[in-house]
């Protein structure tokens, strides 16, 4: 059976999820940035509201995946507390200067996080050399590796992930990027059986008041009266897709 990991930035869209069809969520904040980690109250309260696997996201910052020590210091507190709250894995990655997977920190994490399974994020779709990141991965013992296949979408680098998926049957490889219902058969008949959606979209803020003249965001065009949800529906589909598919 195929497995559906949905990408949750906040309590509601985990609760969303979950009552749809979601085999997993990702948890993670700032959808803007890409994923970063979230609050302990948001972790809190998702771990006492949800019942299906919920893996957050570790990663302390946007942009690159090449830590300050300060900040890799901090990403092993942050991996102390999502044990600690008894989460069953985390996400995260790293990368060195040349963009290369940072082994001696990633033994670094493995080890905070024994008994957890560990998820590397699209941070290998900025690595250097994908082949090498995967054998080097599945030494480390990582169980899975989030990709797109080093394009902007899994679909456009299925390509890769198949040569990924066919060179060993661990680190499980599992596409995301760009994954809908739309094109979900596209991985299933790669033999790729575990998918990552968003399953997004940007919903209206409910406050009647707009002061539209500025912006918090350091993006003056950002829109302070919107934000990012899980639609169910489309959860839901995707599900559908995937059981039909697997009877």
């Amino acid at each position: 059976m195929a497995l559906l990991e949905i990408c949750c930035y906040s309590l509601e869209c985990a609760v969303t999820a979950q009552a749809h069809g979601a085999d997993r969520i990702e948890l993670c904040a700032a959808p803007k940035e890409g994923g970063l980690t979230p609050s302990y109250g948001v972790l809190k309260s998702v771990s006492k509201a949800v019942t299906i696997p919920v893996h957050p996201i570790i990663r302390p910052r946007g942009g690159d995946f090449c830590y300050s020590t300060g900040e890799f210091n901090a990403m092993l507190e942050d991996i102390a507390l999502v044990k600690q709250l008894g989460f069953p894995g985390l996400v995260t990655g790293l990368l060195d200067e040349d963009g290369h997977i940072d082994m001696p920190r990633m033994r670094q994490i493995m080890a905070a996080a024994q008994g957890m399974a560990v998820t590397f994020h699209r941070a290998f779709d900025m690595c250097v050399n994908p082949q090498q990141a995967f054998e080097n991965l599945a030494e480390l013992g990582v169980a899975r590796v989030l990709t797109s296949g080093q394009q902007a979408t899994a679909e456009k680098g299925i390509s890769l992930i198949k040569e990924l998926k066919a060179q060993s049957g661990v680190p499980i490889i599992m596409a995301g990027a760009g994954v809908r219902a739309a094109n979900l058969e596209t991985f299933l008949q790669a033999g790729v059986f575990e998918l990552h959606s968003s399953a997004g979209k940007w919903l209206p803020s409910p406050m009647r008041y707009r002061n539209t003249g500025l912006s918090m965001s350091t993006e003056a065009e950002a829109d302070e009266y919107s934000r990012y949800g899980v639609d169910g529906e489309s959860v839901a589909e995707m599900k559908a897709i995937i059981e039909r598919y697997c009877r």
